[in-house]
């Protein structure tokens, strides 16, 4: 993932004198910074004067060219303003003053400040640090696949170890995922997020990283156990955690995973937002994977993680994606899970056989919230028909946690075939009813406290869209209550869901 070597430093300390000649209040050319593999990698900058004024680019490792915008000059000084592609942050800052014969840099950008020096490069410093740009693909419409015709149900690495994974984790969780009975409630995949990157071969392959010594044993292994395994990419030149991406070698990385055997991608957009800054961009860069993906022939659910921007329940299906996130990223907080959850949970009209929207991960066993917390995060889960990723260690689940992930009634109705996203019904302060209908006619219906304190909370038939109940089962406690009740006193963040028929 590295883009120079000490090669390239050396040529870079090789400045043509006549350009190291020129006065430093002569802004216009190439601008080198010391070559560097920190976030966010800069390259360049380069600065030209025509009719309409001073304008210039930031060329970095992870984003390719950034445009200075708001540039303003003077004397031999620069201001200006950066971002990276995220809509979420607000453009930074930047300044340039003269420092010798070079500038001196300041500025801010994601969460990394730099404070670094330029010097002059030549033209052919310019070309040969000049960021690979390709074409994406005409737009075009995937027919469905056949597969998730359920909501997902997995594990994956991220939340628990973030990129701190290697392949015997891996193995060890696959065999938790066996021994503690929660493959046999319906989770099925293992997928490893950021992390596994090496570096590329000379023909442009992916390399897994030293932990990940073989992939395709890996997969081997977790198959033998029953299971499918995932993978991680980006459509930028570095994913989150500043692995390399698939940017440039996306139908190469698709063959790569087929070969591997995988069955699962999640494709995050990462540094991918420095480069598609539109929404027609973001869409033809996920519909590239998804064409590579099938033109593996090999089933491959996609996951498309671009943090529920551009109304991707939209488009999400026709890029050939299985799932799609609605939000940014889970904490293990209630605030956090509550916000998504109930606020953030996406349009249930996009949601259904074939595609469904994400809410992220689940962080049950991770141990920032209460159990009545968990549960309700399970609860809401179900009731949106959401995929239902584990995000903690299995290793060293509690009984009690194992008990909340595989309730077979909990899991029957995030699973129902008939893939209604539930919806909320009624709202009374802290209190939420929603309701899912279910394949057999029955609905499911729940009950939310999302107050500080406990309370009762009542629904009526005609929440359920029922004339009469003739049954009630409270699913938690996997047992029949009395079809003629109504309400339930429910603990702070506590949640009650019932069967109805």
């Amino acid at each position: 993932m590295m883009f120079r070597s000490a090669a390239v430093a050396a040529l870079l300390a090789l400045a043509s004198p006549v350009y190291a000649a020129k006065p430093a209040t002569d802004l216009a050319g190439t601008w080198l910074f010391a070559p560097s593999d920190d976030y966010p990698g800069l390259r360049m900058m380069r600065l030209s004067r025509g009719a309409t004024g001073w304008q210039g680019m930031v060329t970095s490792d992870w984003y390719g060219d950034l445009r200075m915008r708001g540039l303003e000059v003077e004397g031999g000084s620069l201001s200006f303003l950066i971002d990276n592609g995220n809509p979420r942050l607000p453009a930074r800052r930047w300044t340039a003053e003269p420092s010798g014969s070079g500038m001196h840099v300041t500025g801010d950008i994601w969460h990394r400040h730099v404070d670094t020096q330029v010097r002059r490069g030549t033209p052919a410093d310019a070309a040969r640090l000049a960021f690979p740009t390709y074409p994406l693909p005409a737009p075009a419409t995937l027919k469905p696949d056949g597969q998730a015709s359920t909501p997902p149900m997995e594990w994956s690495s991220w939340n628990h170890f973030a990129a701190a994974i290697d392949d015997r984790t891996i193995r060890e969780i696959a065999d938790h995922l066996v021994s503690s009975g929660l493959r046999d409630a319906g989770y099925r995949y293992i997928n490893v997020d950021d992390g596994w990157q090496g570096d590329r071969a000379p023909d442009g392959t992916i390399r897994p990283n030293a932990r990940f010594p073989d992939m395709k044993a890996l997969a081997d292994y977790v198959h033998a156990r029953g299971l499918k395994i995932g993978i991680y990419s980006s459509p930028g030149p570095k994913t989150c955690a500043g692995f390399v991406g698939s940017h440039g070698h996306v139908a190469q990385d698709a063959a790569s995973f087929a070969a591997w055997g995988i069955d699962y991608l999640k494709y995050d957009l990462c540094s991918g937002e420095g480069l598609y800054r539109t929404a027609a961009e973001v869409k033809l860069a996920y519909q590239e994977m998804g064409q590579a993906l099938r033109a593996t022939g090999r089933p491959i659910v996609y996951s498309l993680c671009q943090y529920g921007r551009d109304r991707v329940g939209t488009w999400g299906r026709d890029v050939g994606g299985h799932l799609w996130r609605t939000t940014g990223d889970i904490e293990d907080t209630y605030a956090s899970m509550s916000g998504i959850g109930f606020d953030r949970n996406g349009d249930p009209a996009a949601a259904g056989p074939g595609g469904w929207n994400d809410p992220d991960m689940l962080e049950a066993g991770n141990g920032g919230m209460s159990d009545d917390e968990y549960r309700t995060h399970m609860t809401l889960w179900a009731i949106m028909a959401a995929p239902l990723m584990l995000g903690n260690d299995l290793r060293t689940m509690s009984p009690a946690t194992i008990a909340l992930l595989e309730n077979r009634g909990v899991i029957a109705i995030d699973q129902d075939p008939l893939g209604r996203q539930g919806r909320r019904i009624r709202k009374d302060g802290g209190a939420e009813i929603w309701a899912k209908p279910l394949r057999d006619g029955s609905v499911a219906i729940a009950l939310f406290n999302r107050s500080e304190a406990a309370r009762p909370v009542a629904f009526t038939a005609e929440d359920a869209s029922l004339k009469r109940i003739g049954s009630l089962r409270d699913v938690w406690a996997g047992v029949p209550d009395n079809p003629a009740r109504r309400s339930w006193t429910l603990p702070a963040h506590g949640a009650v869901l019932l069967r109805l028929k």
